[in-house]
């Protein structure tokens, strides 16, 4: 039978049977582990790491290059099997370059294939896949994200209680900064972020600099996200488009508001869903949260209305930034509009972040007449694939207007 190649992001069904997942490094010997994860994303105990010392349990297992799961036989409470790739330790300097290839087996099935794009930044593991349940049977996402920081920290994001192994640090070098500020002025210690989010260092980072190189690194925000639960983001939040925005905006609050954790906003009928994303559960957060969010029609003007309550609750006298994810128009321009001018006095700044398959005019020229009013709010557009935006301008086009904002 043909093969099937499947693109990073890309997700298809499985049969609830048997599959083998079969790992090819080039250039590096490199091992092979998984993970079984419950509904909050995390493991349920120590024994759900999968590796050479721990070769199998509750119906999967690892050999050779292969893990071995058996869908039928997998808990009802284990909602995710994450396979990884991880460079051997004791070969020294091991890292990625050539990204792992993964072929996917089922009995009368057609194999699928994956060979993510390879890497740049220093990877010492590789997130290849994860099988996950969908309704009453099993898919198979294409996942293909690299970590520098090795096995023992991708555990660690995973719930897992690890020893780490030790590393020989290379000397510090100081990194370039922006000519009109120093390093020094960064807003917080990011020591929060690499010790309970180790992959989210290099976006915090580059976040920082973007307030920095804005004059606001001293400055702090509140940061809010909304995101639409329109039936069109289905397959967004299926590629893990919604997941990988709802990080970097993560890896921007751990610059201005140092609690480590953002409120997050699903906009979906007339009862939007409140939770939080923080730096001690990000992983897989997304997922887990919007699947007890019905699809149906995006009510932006609910939702925002509900940060707005949620800010004033709070009682902070900081600024609040509101990054709202738009897929679509909203159904009730007017109310928009009416709440946009009502939230001004309030030190609240809107950034609606375009994204999706439908129409953004509406969010593009709220400002476009020389009599808008609105000067709390600005749109970016970050194509349709914000993923595909390499941090530096993705931060930029989140912090330019709210920083104008912020100085004036």
């Amino acid at each position: 039978m043909q093969s099937t190649s499947l693109r990073k992001g890309e997700n298809t069904a499985l049969l609830t049977a048997p599959v083998v997942l079969t790992m090819t490094v080039q250039g590096l010997s490199a091992d092979v582990s998984a993970l079984l994860l419950g509904a909050d994303g995390k493991v349920r105990s120590d024994d759900d790491l999968i590796f050479y010392n721990h070769p199998s349990q509750d119906g999967v297992s690892i050999g050779a290059s292969a893990v071995t799961a058996d869908l039928v036989r997998v808990p009802a409470d284990v909602k995710h099997v994450v396979v990884v790739a991880s460079a051997d330790p004791l070969q020294p300097d091991a890292v990625f370059t050539r990204a792992p290839s993964l072929t996917i087996q089922q009995p009368n099935s057609p194999d699928l294939s994956f060979t993510a794009p390879d890497f740049t930044s220093g990877e010492t593991v590789v997130v290849l896949a994860e099988l996950y349940r969908r309704d009453r049977g099993w898919k198979i996402r294409a996942v293909g994200q690299g970590y520098a920081s090795g096995l023992a920290g991708l555990a660690t994001d995973y719930g897992v209680d690890v020893e780490p192994e030790p590393v020989m640090l290379p000397a510090s070098t100081p990194e370039p900064t922006s000519r009109n500020a120093p390093a020094a002025r960064l807003p917080v210690e990011l020591s929060k972020v690499e010790q309970l989010a180790p992959r989210l260092l290099t976006p915090a980072r580059q976040a920082g600099k973007a307030l920095v190189d804005r004059d606001i690194a001293n400055r702090r925000a509140a940061v809010y996200l909304i995101l639409d639960h329109d039936s069109s983001m289905e397959d967004l939040y299926d590629s893990f488009a919604v997941q990988a925005f709802a990080e970097r905006v993560l890896a921007l609050s751990a610059n201005l508001d140092d609690d480590g954790s953002v409120p997050v906003i699903f906009s979906s009928g007339d009862q939007p869903f409140l939770e939080e994303i923080r730096l001690d559960n990000y992983r897989g957060r997304i997922e887990q949260l919007h699947t007890q969010v019905d699809w149906g029609w995006g009510n932006v003007a609910e939702a925002m209305r509900r940060a707005v309550r949620h800010y004033q609750e709070a009682g902070v006298t900081d600024p609040a930034v509101v990054i709202t994810q738009v897929g679509d128009e909203p159904w009730d321009k007017a109310e928009v509009r009416s709440l946009l001018q009502n939230s001004a006095a309030l030190g609240v700044f809107w950034l609606f972040v375009g994204f999706g398959r439908g129409k953004l005019a509406f969010y593009k020229n709220l400002n476009a007449s020389a009599s808008a009013t609105f000067t709390n709010v600005a749109f970016y557009d970050a194509s349709k694939n914000p993923g595909s935006v390499p941090d530096e301008h993705f931060y930029a086009g989140l912090v330019d207007a709210f920083a104008a904002w912020l100085r004036h």
